[in-house]
């Protein structure tokens, strides 16, 4: 009997084991239709009152590794993966009336929130990152909805009935010590634990730990009719109404980063469990490593803090622009439970690695729809060891020039949102080229449309030309000829033509690049 596992173990933050991984809907007593089985995922997405900085790029590229296996594993049709936008919050009300102060506040949030929407839609999808399966806003699951899917109001009210919250102080508070398992996640004792960083400790909690479940606003702060007054929701109920409306009460797999650990997913799992009376929310729980900047703690205090768009279009790194297949690797070639340093050398380490393996798969990317090779994936299974799938590429590099060996190169790197077939990337460029153009130039001033910015992100992701000619000047002027000229052939084989000029300011060798017709 196909009891769902497929070779795939994962490290379960709950258990704190390494474990077989077997879907839900795979059990014997799930009720589930083969043709109805769903592996069902829910990542934390970002809170949109800033652009999204590094350190959130690790959970979206580390995920969106697993969501591939998951669909190679089980087929596309068969997993769903919902990462949320958090897009009410203090902090976008504070951002909001800070930017914009001449405008109404729910005016001024509106714009905060659409701009930096957008720019992390842009950020991911430079990264390489498919998009999620669904991807709900908070502000939609505030209040009963006309069809039917979980509200926050109603699974408050819910926590209410059962003996699980309380009104006190204007605020509906969720009553920690009603859970006899709360901290299992975590791994804190309830007497040593401290209040979350927004939940503030008030005289009308019961216990220092509870924290807000909905809260009341003035006349200038966004707020929505509830039974308790005119507010908003507390951080962590969002996720869980989220992810039950696309996932059920019980799913497969949470995610996100070590620090919501405690106490947003501890959290979540109180709401969770005691609204609808279940011993767990997720049955696996993990969590990918921090990110460092040169070896610290990132923080704009120690003058390090970097967002994404900051590493693909500017020159605060290293003096130059990073495209976001080499962030995306530079991501990748460390465990995902342990802590990266993003520093310029291994920047550089992605680059080369990655410049050296599409010099192998160039020629062939257009059979690049090829299944990875089973060695990649059995790596991958080990509890998403993907440092371990990049060393297969590395293996392959060293074996004979062959047409086979070139078009696995190019089916791993496919599969790991390193590369995607020339006949993808050409065809939207056909349509975008002039597009790139005229916002590589214009960075920094109003954003596009989201399709804009979308069609935008899809070329540099699926393309990289500017990767491939950075690396061809570097071989020029190292003299290196015969590479320069295998990296122009190797363009030119998928229809894109270098042209070499000259700066009129400068006399240096500029090149530029066309579709050939």
């Amino acid at each position: 009997m196909d009891d769902g596992f497929r070779g795939l173990t994962l490290t379960n933050t709950l258990t704190r084991r390494k474990e077989a991984f077997r879907p839900l809907d795979w059990s014997p007593d799930s009720g589930v239709t083969e043709a109805e089985r769903r592996v069902r995922m829910y990542v934390c997405g970002p809170t949109v009152y800033d652009f999204a900085h590094i350190g959130n790029a690790r959970p979206v590229i580390v995920f969106d590794v697993l969501f591939r296996l998951l669909r190679h594993l089980y087929g596309e049709a068969h997993v769903t993966y919902a990462r949320n936008i958090t897009d009410v919050d203090d902090k976008i009300n504070a951002r909001a009336a800070r930017d914009f102060p001449g405008l109404p506040l729910n005016e001024a949030i509106a714009r905060v929130t659409q701009k930096t929407a957008a720019q992390f839609h842009e950020d991911v999808a430079a990264l390489g990152c498919l998009p999620p399966t669904v991807e709900p806003r908070a502000t939609a699951f505030v209040t009963p909805r006309a069809d039917g899917l979980p509200d926050m109001v109603s699974m408050i009210e819910t926590l209410i009935a059962k003996g699980h919250a309380y009104v006190a102080g204007g605020e509906v508070l969720f009553d920690v010590a009603s859970m006899p398992a709360y901290g299992a996640l975590s791994r804190r004792r309830l007497d040593e634990q401290q209040a979350g960083a927004r939940v503030a400790v008030e005289a009308h909690k019961k216990n220092p730990a509870d924290f807000v479940l909905w809260k009341l606003s003035s006349e200038n702060e966004p707020g929505w009719d509830s039974p308790w007054g005119r507010g908003r929701p507390g951080w962590h109920i969002e996720c869980s109404v989220m992810s039950e409306a696309y996932l059920g009460q019980v799913f497969d797999i949470h995610g996100g980063g070590l620090d919501l650990i405690f106490p947003h997913h501890e959290n979540e799992i109180a709401q969770s469990c005691c609204a609808h009376g279940t011993s767990q929310m997720a049955q696996v729980w993990m969590h990918n490593g921090f990110v460092q900047v040169e070896g610290r703690k990132m923080s704009k205090s120690e003058g390090n803090f970097l967002t994404i768009a900051d590493v693909l279009h500017t020159e605060k790194v290293g003096g130059r622009r990073w495209s976001g297949s080499i962030v995306r690797l530079m991501m990748m070639m460390t465990h995902y439970r342990e802590p990266i340093d993003f520093s310029v050398r291994r920047l550089e380490e992605a680059r080369n690695r990655l410049s050296r393996w599409r010099s192998r798969s160039a020629m062939l990317m257009e059979h690049a729809y090829a299944a990875p090779e089973g060695e990649l994936i059995n790596s991958l299974c080990d509890d998403l060891n993907i440092a371990q799938a990049l060393s297969r590429l590395d293996h392959l590099m060293a074996q004979p020039l062959t047409d086979d060996n070139k078009m696995a190169v190019a089916a791993n790197l496919r599969f790991l949102g390193l590369q995607q077939s020339a006949e993808e990337g050409i065809g939207v460029a056909k349509k975008v080229s002039a597009l790139v153009e005229e916002r590589d130039r214009n960075y920094g001033g109003p954003l596009a449309s989201i399709e804009e910015i979308d069609a935008v992100a899809a070329v540099r992701a699926r393309v990289d030309i500017a990767t491939f000619i950075s690396d061809r000047l570097e071989k020029l002027k190292a003299k290196d000829f015969a590479a320069a000229d295998a990296i122009r052939d190797d363009l030119a084989a998928q229809g894109i033509q270098l042209k070499d000029g000259k700066d009129p300011a400068t006399g240096e060798r500029v090149t530029t690049w066309e579709l050939k017709r």
